[in-house]
């Protein structure tokens, strides 16, 4: 829906600096600074991963754990390439899990040969894989924390009767473990990878998510850490997207990071979670 013209002489709440208008109505490939107004937002929906969760900061404990064990010759101060390499998962085999064409072991035993093979361990087998994800998933699940922005911009939408859930590209069951255990058991788990077979950038979760939440997509925001996968695509499905660019976590690798082609394609950029509840709430 198309926001109104305001009357002569109607004065707009006017938004923080720096922030630009949410653009609700955006057209594909319109830049977002091009509009002047939005339709009121009733529902958030989130990411979760490295949004709500820090996840790279799991990764990064749990990816120290495996290298002591599995990578013994290697520098502690080499830990971070392999992490890097882990998170820019540069054949794209965690999207090809997304598309229904891996596994989750699957893709997570590619990665993690990927990782014996550049940084000098031994080629993971069946039961090397089976002993080396103890030791990296016990460390994981054990380090998730929510990120500090978090639950603040969350009792903030609920304040302002914003309704609010998650969609994610990992499954229902175990990123409704990752909230409750990151203290953020009240965001609902709306969509996983499991819940239609597939996940984003695909339309239909979005719709669906959108569906479960009980907002129109034209009236619902959309916030992750993935450019091309969270924000266009939710852009795409008629939602307004918000691409998360938290310093110094970008992936690199094959993944779309560049902050002018987000605005001029309609995306939202923003570096915290705080400035997702002022482009929500500043119109409200």
């Amino acid at each position: 829906m198309t926001a109104p013209e305001p009357s002569p002489g109607t004065v707009l709440p006017s938004l923080p600096d720096g922030v630009a208008p949410l653009a609700g109505d955006v057209a594909p490939g319109a830049a977002v600074d091009s509009v002047d107004g939005v339709d009121g937002v009733d529902g958030v929906l989130f990411d979760v991963d490295d949004t709500l969760v820090d996840t790279r900061g799991a990764f990064a404990l749990a990816i120290d754990a495996v290298c002591e064990v599995y990578l013994p010759r290697l520098p502690v101060e080499r830990y971070g390439e392999v992490l890097a390499l882990w998170r820019s998962d540069p054949h794209g085999w965690y999207r090809a899990y997304t598309r229904g064409e891996l596994t989750f072991d699957g893709q997570r035993m590619l990665r993690a040969n990927e990782l014996q093979e550049t940084f000098g361990g031994v080629v993971l087998d069946e039961d090397g894989y089976a002993a080396w994800k103890t030791v990296f998933w016990g460390t994981f699940e054990e380090s998730w924390r929510a990120h500090d922005d978090a639950a603040p911009v969350l009792a903030r939408l609920a304040a302002a009767g914003v309704k609010v859930g998650a969609l994610s590209n990992a499954s229902v069951a175990l990123q409704t473990d990752k909230l409750t255990r990151s203290g953020l058991s009240d965001v609902p788990m709306l969509v996983g990878v499991d819940t239609l077979g597939f996940g984003k950038p695909d339309p239909r979760v979005f719709v669906e998510a959108c569906a479960r939440l009980g907002t129109d997509p034209a009236r619902t925001v959309y916030v992750g850490d993935e450019l091309d996968v969270d924000a266009r695509a939710a852009a795409a499905a008629g939602l307004t997207g918000v691409w998360i660019d938290r310093p110094g976590t970008r992936r690199g690798g094959p993944h779309e990071e560049d902050p002018e082609a987000a605005r001029a394609a309609g995306v939202h950029v923003v570096a915290t979670l705080d400035e997702v509840g002022d482009l929500v709430l500043a119109r409200r």
